[in-house]
């Protein structure tokens, strides 16, 4: 049975809300790319290197899906978060953003991440 894209998004929020690292790394194909603040990083050895500092935190995200767009087997997905976590002071943080990822429909029906951008540039 083939998912929709917009899934993606909800297999996502569900993983990392659990801070389940493995089952985050398991939506990215093997040779995705992830932007962050200090840069992109590429492969899936990377982004399991990249959220197993962020996860550090204890966030939560509230990920809801704005728009599909979908030529084929290739969706372009915009989404909007609120992240909520404890700052290295113990305070709690709040921060908000627009993400952006192209995702790639696999031969087993399941969508994975390409090219994830968690943080689109509001201006």
């Amino acid at each position: 049975m083939t998912e929709s894209p917009e899934q993606l998004h909800s297999r996502f929020q569900d993983a990392f809300n659990r801070q389940d690292l493995d089952s985050i790394v398991a939506l990215y194909e093997p040779g995705a790319v992830l932007a962050g603040g200090g840069g992109p990083v590429q492969g899936t050895d990377a982004i399991r290197e990249a959220y197993r500092g962020f996860l550090a935190m204890r966030p939560a995200i509230n990920l809801r899906t704005l728009g599909v767009n979908r030529a084929g087997d290739l969706a372009m997905l915009h989404g909007k978060w609120i992240l909520r976590g404890t700052g290295p002071d113990g305070g709690q943080t709040r921060r908000e953003g627009r993400n952006t990822e192209t995702a790639r429909l696999q031969p087993d029906g399941r969508w994975l991440f390409v090219i994830d951008n968690p943080s689109v540039p509001q201006d």
